[in-house]
């Protein structure tokens, strides 16, 4: 009975109760089953209940006192070694002295590890089915322990088990083991492992991962633990696999499209708290990691989220993500962001104004990092401008035709949304609606762009986007139908302004120290016809773009208004004279430049700003290409000005008038700074002096402002209140300028060339009309014989006017190679097709003659026989 036993009962107590020479009773042998050494009751009423406990441990390899205790020596080592690992108390934690010995049996023999690695998975799975959690915790720390001590080649036999009890772990029901399991995963992909594995799968842990992610716990503490551990586990798995080789790949789209998601939603919900703080540290760490191949594969699933989440709008996550990506890629794959980026603004070209601004606005930041280099974060100084140097990753990108695409991509959208905007839907089927406001957006989105890329590329590329700008220009009358067939004439405007505004962000920051490259005559041809259009938008546009060419001290940002009091200390000089280049673009260029100055000066919707504008062109002008020949030039424009503000022979306002004096006042005034004889100085601060007091209207403080002060009725304007072109003259007398006196007395008349007439006064039809006049006053000249008889007199004046001829001959050919550079398209057009037409029936008649049938032998004319060409042969005659 339990009542008689004693207090405590051993093994040697039983032993010595038996006869001498008895043999014990043998135990049953429970394989793989460690049995207690002793058993203790230190209660007769507890004794049931701790039979029952050494049972349990027996069953479950606990080390305890016992009456099976005596098997327990029997056991592998590697077992006991394990089991010794384990306390009686989980709260105890793992026994240390006992690790260290396992650590040092695996160390001695290699060949145990997969047993050992496979006997504490089996201890860890039968802890985790029974929620011992604390023995869970210790067996998993067991096995980081010699992961981390075995660096050998063996370690390969730890994984697979090791592994195994991870995906045990993970696919628990318990966060708190979830986020176990991960921070194990973590100091597994620190291990650098000396041989390679052909036969590990990462492909549970990349989806397990992703999906804590996007865990949606109700604690938030919690929540945000989980997505934490499952970011640290992607970035354990990125680690593990990105450099090797023989492992699975995980810049596979089917992995790309698990993680990147995952990412940028912790990314998104970005509040100052941990999980966006570890997103973008492992996002970070994985694009950095991406190969030259690898790029595409990673920067897709970012478009597809942003587009499933409708991200774009607004611009500012979307920034942010490719700022990042930006800032993480190796330099020289960078150009591929920005190819994905053009590939899906075209994708996306049928999308709401909001979304394909956004993507451009991506676009134009994405530029500007580029531009600076894309390694490390961004310097608090490293803002692109002109006097920084792209990076080389950038050229690459924009190297050879890659550039036209990116601008052409751009100026695509620029139509598109012209379209969109006159037709008020961005479909073809109108079924979705935009408006003005939005597709204006889109449109000052895609300028910018036009901008920063342009200011990214070296001098030499810059001059060819502005040339590829300037052709995409349409002309009236040329292009007509550009864009979609219902924009018109008012879409063709539309895409003008907002080219030319492309060609002046561009523009801007041009520098270059020669204008023959910055202007040259393919340019500055085609942009100085755009300021006889009627549009004075188009007019103030041109004019901005050439001063900002010329302009390459920058000078113009100094010239804040019109005034007559404007001091030229504050403008940066040249200390020298005009270099060679300059004086060659001068001989080139001056002429032709003056008089379309001239000529815009006419038009009537002339506003305060085209007269600003050409104020600050003047000064612009006078200052970088000064000179005796510039300035005495500039002098005899703005005469010849003062002249058309008096007589009044265009018909102007008496606004516009008023304006033309106040111009001629102001630049007078800053001209005579620049170095004539003070005498010329004194001369126009005397009429501008006389102006103040007796008509401050011809000034422009008073015209050029919000509310100009003119007169009523018509202007009139007293001679001493006009500069005078003798007392110039004379002020210019005993100096330097002596020599260009005499031009100053001949008055500046501009020569109308027949590009000025046709530019906008005449349609394709009146110069084809033209044309034919011409023809036919050339034909009704009389013609000279075609035979003439050769004597020796004619022979001998033929020898005497040699000289002439070849004169003659050579004035015309000089006259036909003028005509093609400097005349318009639509004169050159209409000429060809008259002479098209004049050969075509000349061919006319010459077939007439060879098919006309021979003469009768009767006298009478034969019936007109069928031209061979008109024919009809059977088939079988036809080879």
């Amino acid at each position: 009975m339990p009542g008689s036993l004693p207090r405590v009962l051993t093994v040697p107590a039983l032993l010595g109760s038996l006869p001498r020479g008895a043999n014990p009773p043998s135990l049953p042998s429970f394989p793989s089953i460690a049995l207690p050494r002793v058993v203790a009751m230190p209660t007769v009423a507890e004794a049931p209940r701790r039979l029952l406990q050494d049972c349990c441990s027996v069953l479950d390899h606990q080390a305890s006192g016992g009456v099976c205790g005596c098997c327990w020596a029997l056991r592998p080592r590697y077992k006991r070694l394990v089991d010794n690992i384990f306390p009686e108390d989980p709260e105890d934690g793992l026994v240390k002295a006992n690790m260290e010995k396992l650590t040092f049996f695996a160390l001695s023999a290699p060949e145990k590890l997969d047993r050992i690695a496979a006997y504490l998975s089996e201890r860890l799975t039968r802890e985790l089915n029974r929620h011992r959690y604390g023995y869970v915790c210790i067996a998993l720390e067991a096995m980081e322990q010699l992961l981390l001590a075995c660096h050998c080649q063996s370690i390969n036999l730890l994984v697979e088990s090791f592994l195994g009890t991870l995906r045990l772990l993970l696919e628990a029901d318990r966060p708190h083991l979830h986020i176990l399991a991960t921070g194990s995963f973590v100091k597994f992909a620190n291990i650098e492992e000396d041989t390679p594995s052909y036969h590990r799968s990462y492909d549970f842990f990349v989806s397990r991962f992703s999906e804590m992610c996007h865990s949606d716990h109700d604690d938030p503490d919690t929540r945000i633990r989980i997505r934490v551990s499952g970011i640290r586990g992607l970035q354990g798995v990125v680690r593990k696999t990105v450099d090797d080789e023989l492992q699975v790949n995980i810049w596979e789209p089917r992995h790309m499209e698990q993680i990147v998601p995952a990412l940028l939603v912790n990314l998104e919900q970005s509040n100052g708290g941990s999980p966006a703080e570890q997103t973008e540290v492992c996002f970070r760490e994985l694009l950095g990691r991406a190969a030259y191949g690898h790029i595409n594969n990673a920067i897709r699933p970012v478009l597809m989220h942003l587009d499933s989440r409708s991200l774009w709008e607004g611009g500012g996550f979307a920034v942010r993500c490719f700022q990042i990506i930006m800032f993480s890629i190796q330099s020289q794959h960078s150009h591929l962001v920005i190819q994905q980026l053009l590939g899906h603004l075209d994708a996306n070209s049928r999308s709401p104004a909001s979304v394909r601004a956004g993507i451009v606005e991506v676009l134009s930041e994405a530029a500007v990092i580029e531009a600076t280099g894309s390694v490390g974060e961004p310097e608090p100084d490293s803002e692109p401008g002109p006097d920084r140097a792209p990076s080389d990753s950038f050229l690459l990108c924009v190297a050879g035709p890659t550039v036209l695409e990116v601008f052409n991509t751009l100026l695509r959208q620029l139509r598109q949304s012209v379209d969109y905007q006159l037709t008020g839907y961005y479909d073809n089927a109108g079924k979705h609606k935009t408006t003005s406001f939005h597709e204006k957006t889109l449109q000052d989105a895609v300028i910018k762009t036009i901008g920063s890329f342009a200011n990214t590329l070296p001098v030499y590329q810059r001059s060819e986007v502005m040339l590829f700008i300037m052709g995409k220009i349409p002309v009236p009358g040329i292009y007509p139908a550009l864009g979609s067939p219902n924009a018109g004439f008012e879409g063709s405007r539309m895409i003008q302004v907002m080219l030319l505004k492309s060609l002046l962000q561009v523009s801007e920051r041009y520098d270059s120290s020669n204008l023959l490259t910055a202007l040259p005559s393919s340019f500055l041809e085609p942009l100085l016809s755009f300021t006889l259009m009627d549009d004075p938008e188009i007019r103030l546009l041109v004019l901005s773009i050439l001063t900002s060419l010329i302009d390459r001290r920058h000078n113009a940002a100094r010239i804040t208004a019109v005034s007559v009091t404007f001091d030229v200390s504050v403008l940066e000089q040249k200390e020298d004279r005009c270099s060679r280049q300059d004086n060659l673009f001068i001989r080139k260029h001056a002429q032709r430049l003056y008089r379309h100055v001239f000529l815009a000066c006419k038009e009537e919707s002339n506003g305060p700003s085209q007269y600003q504008a050409l104020f600050i062109l003047l000064v612009v002008l006078s200052v970088e290409l000064v000179s005796e020949e510039v300035l005495v030039d500039l002098i005899r424009l703005l005469l010849a000005l003062q002249e058309m503000g008096v007589s009044n022979q265009e018909s102007l306002s008496v606004l516009n008038r008023c304006s033309l004096h106040a111009v001629c006042a102001a630049a007078l005034h800053v001209l005579s700074q620049l170095g004539p004889p003070p005498p010329l100085h004194q001369h126009v601060t005397q009429v501008i002096e006389s102006r103040q007091k007796g008509a401050p209207h011809l000034l422009p403080e008073s015209v050029l402002c919000d509310q100009p002060r003119i007169p009523n009725g018509d202007l009139k304007v007293d001679k001493a209140l006009l500069f005078v072109q003798s007392k110039i003259c004379e002020a210019l007398t005993g100096s330097s300028y002596s020599a260009q006196c005499e031009r100053i007395n001949t008055p500046y008349t501009p020569q109308l060339t027949d590009e000025d007439r046709l530019s906008r006064k005449m349609s394709i039809a009146d110069t084809i009309s033209l044309q034919i006049a011409i023809e036919q006053e050339a034909s009704a000249e009389p013609q000279k014989p075609q035979t003439e008889q050769i004597t020796f007199e004619t022979l001998k004046n033929t020898i005497e006017d040699r000289g002439g001829m070849e004169e003659e001959e050579r004035r015309k050919r000089m006259e036909v190679v003028e005509r093609f550079q400097t005349a318009p398209f639509e004169e050159i057009a209409a000429l060809c097709g008259s002479r098209t037409s004049l050969l075509q029936s000349k061919l006319d008649r010459v077939f007439d003659l060879i098919v006309r049938p021979p003469p009768s032998p009767s006298g009478q004319p034969s019936q007109r026989s069928t031209p061979v060409y008109e024919m009809k042969f059977p088939d079988l005659c036809v080879y």
